[in-house]
C-alpha cells in the first residue's frame, strides 16, 4: 500500500529569518496582505517584527486581531464577515496554533460559496482562495506544518478538526526571535503537544516510512530539549530546536495523524475550555501506557533514539522508560497532574466517555482498540 506526506512549499529557518517575508512578497507579487494574529503577539511588539518587513517592501496589510484562542465555528464565521469585505493577494498569519488555524480556514473560506459549518460536515469541499505565510509564536502547535484545524463545537461541548490538504500552507517561517520571550507556561504546554504529535505520530496505525522520519526528528530534539527550554528561558538554541521539533511534529501528522490521546483531549477543550495543551499533557502517559502493549516496539524505537546509552535494557523496560520519561516532563514543566483543579467532577464521567467515544477520526489512528470502559478508565486516572 502506497503513502504519502504533503509539506509547505517553502519553509524558511532560523534567528531573524522573517526577513524572508520580502521574498515571499516580491515573488507573489503581493500588492495588500490580510495580517492575522492576536492582541497578545500585537502588544508583545512581535506583530512589529513583521510589519517592519511589510513597510519596508511598501506593501499595504490590513490586520486581524480579535482572533480566540481555541475558536468555536460561529467566531471562524464572525471573522469571515469582516474578512468577506477585505481585498488582498496573500494571507500571512502570525501567532499560536488558533491563528493559524483561523488563518488556513479564511483560505480556503474566502469568497467560496461554502461556509466553515459546511466544512465540518464535508471537508472535501475545500478549495483554496488565497496563499497563506505562517509564522508560529510557539513551540508546539505544529498548525503550520499541516493542513488541519480545529475548531470547538459549543452545542456538543467539543472539538473537532477540519482537515483538507487545500489548507496546507504555502510558507512557513520558524524564527526563533518569535518565542525568545514565551512565558514558560506557554513553553510547557505547546511544548507538551508538540511531544504528543511526535509520540502519537510514531505509533500510529497509519505510520509511515515518511511519517516516522519527521515523528523520530521531532522527538528527540524535544525529549532532549524541552526541560531546558523551560527552566532557562535564555537558552535560545534550546529554544530554537524545540520550535523546528514542533514544525517535523506538524509534518509527522499529515503523514500519519494523532491517536487517543488528541481525541480524548478534545472534550476538556470543548466543555471546560482547559488548554489543548495542558489536556493532553494530563492524559499523555496514561493513554501511552494503555497503548504499551501494542506499541512496545515502537517505544522501544523511541528509547533507542533517546536514550542510547540504555540498549542493555529490555523492551518492556525501555517502554517504560519513555512514558516515565512523559510524566516526568509534566511534572517538571509544572502542568497539572489531574483535573481537579479545572472543575472537572466524577459526575462528568459519563459525558467525558461519550465525547471521546465519538472522536472516531482519531481514534481509529490508535493500535489499540479502546472501548467505553477503557476509555472510561483513562479519564478516571486523571480525576483524582
Amino acid at each position: 500500500m502506497g503513502y504519502q506526506i504533503i509539506l509547505p512549499s517553502y519553509i524558511y529557518g532560523g534567528v531573524g529569518c522573517v526577513e524572508k517575508v520580502k521574498e515571499i512578497l516580491d515573488r507573489e507579487g503581493v500588492k495588500k496582505s490580510l495580517v492575522f494574529t492576536d492582541k497578545g503577539i500585537r502588544q508583545s511588539g512581535l506583530l512589529d517584527l513583521l510589519l517592519v518587513q511589510l513597510d519596508e517592501v511598501q506593501v499595504e496589510y490590513e490586520i486581524f486581531d480579535d482572533l480566540t484562542a481555541e475558536p468555536a465555528y460561529q467566531d471562524i464565521n464572525e471573522l469571515m464577515e469582516k474578512v468577506k469585505c477585505s481585498s488582498g493577494d496573500l494571507i500571512i498569519a502570525i501567532g499560536g496554533g488558533s491563528v493559524m488555524d483561523a488563518a488556513k480556514l479564511c483560505c480556503v473560506l474566502k469568497d467560496a460559496d461554502y461556509t466553515v459549518k459546511d466544512l465540518l460536515d464535508d471537508p472535501s469541499k475545500a478549495r483554496k482562495q488565497m496563499k497563506t505565510v505562517m509564522i508560529p509564536t510557539t513551540c508546539g502547535t505544529g498548525s503550520e506544518a499541516t493542513c488541519n484545524a480545529i475548531v470547538a463545537i459549543p452545542e456538543e461541548q467539543s472539538k473537532k478538526g477540519i482537515v483538507s490538504e487545500a489548507m496546507i500552507p504555502d510558507y512557513v517561517i520558524l524564527d526563533a526571535q518569535m518565542i525568545a520571550n514565551l512565558p514558560k507556561h506557554i513553553v510547557a504546554s505547546t511544548g507538551v503537544d508538540a511531544l504528543a504529535h511526535a509520540v502519537e505520530c510514531f505509533t500510529s496505525k497509519k505510520a509511515t516510512p515518511f511519517s516516522d522520519t519527521y515523528a523520530m526528528a521531532s522527538a528527540k530534539l524535544i525529549f532532549k530539549n524541552i526541560r531546558e527550554a523551560y527552566n532557562h528561558p535564555d537558552n535560545m538554541q534550546a529554544k530554537s530546536d524545540m520550535m523546528l521539533g514542533a514544525f517535523y511534529g506538524g509534518v509527522a501528522i499529515t503523514g500519519s495523524g494523532t491517536t487517543a490521546v488528541h481525541a480524548l483531549s478534545y472534550p476538556l477543550g470543548g466543555k471546560y475550555h482547559i488548554a489543548h495543551g495542558v489536556s493532553n499533557a494530563i492524559l499523555f502517559a496514561h493513554v501511552i501506557e494503555f497503548n504499551r502493549d501494542a506499541c512496545e516496539e515502537r517505544l522501544q524505537l523511541l528509547c533507542d533514539a533517546i536514550a542510547p546509552e540504555l540498549s542493555g535494557m529490555s523492551k518492556y523496560e525501555k517502554s517504560q522508560y519513555v512514558i516515565d520519561q512523559i510524566a516526568d516532563i509534566v511534572k517538571v514543566t509544572e502542568i497539572p497532574a489531574d483535573l481537579k483543579e479545572f472543575g472537572v467532577k466524577r459526575e462528568d464521567l459519563d459525558f467525558l466517555v461519550e465525547a471521546g467515544s465519538q472522536q472516531q477520526r482519531l481514534l481509529v489512528n490508535n493500535r489499540k482498540n479502546l472501548n467505553r470502559e477503557d476509555i472510561r478508565s483513562i479519564y478516571e486516572k486523571v480525576l483524582k
